[in-house]
């Protein structure tokens, strides 16, 4: 089962179909040469019907072993019955030839036409001249003896000329090796164009996969690809929509948390208020109660506590909020420094007890963002209020504008020990998540740096 279960994925992978078009190469060489053969010799003959003119002369070799046949069929025959032949051969064999025929007494007997260059007698010389002019000749010589074929020389020899040109067509036909080239240039052409096709193939795919990891749908996540061949950029793709699945259900299961993890805050926050206003007013019902020191030592921590604890109610509150996006802003036009100053006011009593050295420098015109005045005391006081509960070992509290990148940006800095630095007062961070959160709705810049010299935050207006 599992070797059937290999043998198909191998039948659908890239390999399989790459090896199918190397043995389709290969094979089509022994199959291909022998019908380009077969298509050469049919376009030759085609061509070859097509001169008429040309038709008797089909190769040389052939011409020089009908001119000898006929030489032989001479055997015995008169000198007028030689030339009457002769004449017969030029009209239906050999036409546009040159033929004349010299007796054993080296006489010129018959010329077909008229040639000035042969002599009327022959001799020996004149012989050998002749055969050599034949070679380089544009006429294409046969020599044949008559009656004796190549040998006997009884009855004399007999001269066919013939164009060269006329075998111009043969010898292209017997250039074999052109065709061969030419077939051999041509299937490596197809073999790489249909390679080209094949990796082109796997290139389209991969880039559309590609795109489609790029790509992001209204959820936020990949978009699915829709799946091709079972081969493995196939079980690539389906991998990928498994994965974009999983992520779709995962960031569904983390949407439902979230809703939960919302509704818990709003219902602990509501439950725990109302007991926590029956503590406050017992707490006061015992602070007018005849208490020691000791005493009412105990009910002014409490009272700090539960403010504390009333702080940080409201900061969930608010966190949840924002988080969800049903806190409501109102951002208008607003001079921050007022802002800034009325905080720092109703905070200094607090540094004062603390021990905190203020540094406030604050230019004395107007600086307008557009802020909600509510959001953004509420993160002025998560601030002042982290400066307190955590860096109030450093002493200090800053508050300055200065110019940052052509705009003036507002700087709240502290001396303590720096945000990765552990402290007495230590939390979840819900403040400085809050800070962020409200930036971000008032389309403000918050970029911190934090040292363990001290911690500056500074907020700068975007538009």
């Amino acid at each position: 089962m599992n070797g059937l279960r290999k043998g198909t994925r191998f039948r659908n992978s890239l390999l399989f179909r790459y090896l199918i078009i190397l043995v389709v190469a290969m094979m089509l060489l022994p199959i291909m040469l022998p019908a380009m053969l077969i298509v050469s010799s049919v376009l030759s003959a085609w061509v070859t019907d097509m001169k008429p003119a040309n038709s008797h002369y089909l190769s040389s070799s052939r011409t020089e072993d009908s001119w000898h046949r006929e030489a032989v069929a001479l055997k015995g025959a008169t000198p007028e019955q030689i030339s009457a032949h002769l004449r017969k051969i030029q009209r239906d064999i050999f036409p546009d030839s040159q033929i004349f025929w010299v007796d054993t007494a080296g006489k010129t007997r018959l010329e077909l036409p008229t040639q000035p260059d042969v002599p009327k007698q022959w001799d020996a010389a004149q012989t050998v001249v002749f055969m050599k002019q034949a070679i380089n000749s544009d006429l294409f010589t046969v020599v044949a003896f008559i009656g004796g074929g190549k040998r006997n020389a009884d009855q004399g020899y007999m001269v066919l000329k013939i164009p060269r040109s006329f075998y111009d067509q043969q010898r292209k036909d017997n250039s074999m090796a052109l065709y061969y080239l030419f077939f051999i240039l041509l299937i490596l052409a197809a073999f790489i164009f249909v390679s080209l096709l094949f990796f082109g193939g796997i290139r389209r795919r991969l880039v559309r996969l590609q795109a489609a990891m790029s790509q992001r749908g209204e959820d936020g996540l990949p978009i699915l690809v829709s799946t091709g061949r079972p081969d493995e950029i196939g079980k690539l793709e389906e991998a990928f929509n498994q994965m974009v699945e999983q992520l779709a259900e995962s960031r569904g299961r983390e949407r439902q948390e979230e809703e939960l993890r919302k509704r818990l805050v709003a219902d602990l926050s509501h439950d725990i208020r109302t007991p926590l206003t029956v503590v406050r007013s017992h707490l006061y019902t015992l602070d007018d109660e005849n208490l020691s020191d000791r005493g009412k030592r105990s009910i002014s921590l409490m009272e700090n506590k539960l403010k504390d604890l009333g702080s940080l109610i409201d900061n969930l509150l608010a966190y949840n909020l924002l988080s969800s996006g049903k806190y409501t802003l109102n951002n208008e036009p607003r001079d921050i420094l007022r802002l800034v100053r009325e905080c720092a006011a109703s905070w200094y009593p607090v540094w004062e007890k603390e021990g905190l050295e203020v540094d406030i420098d604050l230019p004395e015109h107007s600086i307008v963002w557009k802020v909600d005045e509510q959001g953004f005391r509420r993160l002025l006081d998560n601030l002042f209020q982290n400066v307190v509960r955590h860096a109030v070992s450093g002493q200090y509290i800053g508050i300055h504008i200065e110019e940052h990148n052509g705009k003036e940006a507002l700087v709240i800095a502290d001396k303590g020990p720096g945000m990765e630095q552990q402290s007495s007062g230590k939390g979840a961070g819900i403040g400085l998540a809050i800070t962020e959160l409200l930036a971000r709705e008032m389309n403000l810049e918050r970029d911190i740096v934090s040292s363990s010299v001290g911690t500056q935050i500074r907020f700068l207006n975007k538009t």
